[in-house]
């Protein structure tokens, strides 16, 4: 995983659990600057790298927010989707949290960090439709983002083909579903889907699906927020799993 922006990067260089392989800092960076990522990359037994400021633009992929650094982070629970199917005992439960077409990247982080925290298996997040993971997510998920079960796969629509060829069943979260996410008969294998914040799930997601539930909500309510119908949906299946 690429980070970068001065405090992801530090948080990064911070965290012992973490194998950072190495740390780059813009040609041209301020005096403190250089000072800091310096000693925070030597006390990680690292040497700071130096680029042109342009060539950390690239390799960072947004020349917006990089602020002149990044680190490349080896993300201990980041896979692809098709490793962490192969890795499944046959009979195993598995519960996996799918994300489609959410624009959001605070969303995104807080989604991670509430998928974790229930102790999930798996958290699909597609490389199109979806932000990556940058300072915007890592920040909203506090840093959770770094152990997260991320899985990969090129769509969420991809991601549900293999998942369901491997056994899971499939529910996409809808306010319009008529059976109540509390009550639906969630098998030991299933995938929940969460849609975007303003269109909800995609047409080509609702074609993989077995079926929509819904978090049934009083009178006058007419939607929960993405990440709040994410976090009631990861908790629901950790009381379910007991």
């Amino acid at each position: 995983m690429t980070v970068y922006g001065r405090k992801p990067v530090l948080e990064a260089l911070g965290d012992p659990a973490l194998e950072v392989d190495k740390v780059v800092l813009a040609e041209g960076a301020d005096r403190d600057a250089v000072r800091t990522f310096t000693e925070a990359a030597r006390a990680r037994g690292l040497v700071l790298q130096r680029a042109s400021a342009q060539r950390v633009k690239v390799l960072a992929g947004n020349g917006r927010q990089d602020q002149g650094v990044l680190a490349d982070v080896v993300a201990p629970r980041m896979r692809p989707l098709e490793h962490f199917l192969d890795d499944l005992a046959p009979e195993a439960p598995a519960r996996v949290l799918v994300l489609d077409g959410l624009t959001n990247p605070a969303n995104v982080g807080m989604i991670l960090r509430s998928a974790t925290g229930a102790g999930l298996e798996g958290v699909l997040l597609p490389r199109r439709g979806v932000p990556s993971i940058d300072p915007l997510v890592i920040k909203a998920s506090a840093g959770v983002a770094f152990h997260a079960p991320v899985l990969r796969a090129r769509t969420a629509a991809d991601g549900l083909a293999a998942l369901a060829e491997a056994g899971f069943v499939l529910y996409g979260l809808d306010s319009g579903g008529d059976t109540s996410l509390f009550d639906a008969e969630l098998p030991d294998r299933v995938a929940l889907v969460v849609g975007g914040e303003t269109d909800g799930l995609t047409d080509e997601v609702r074609a993989e699906l077995h079926g929509p539930v819904t978090i049934p909500l009083a009178e006058g309510v007419e939607s929960l927020n993405a990440a709040v119908a994410a976090s009631v949906a990861c908790f629901e299946l950790a009381r379910r799993r007991g």
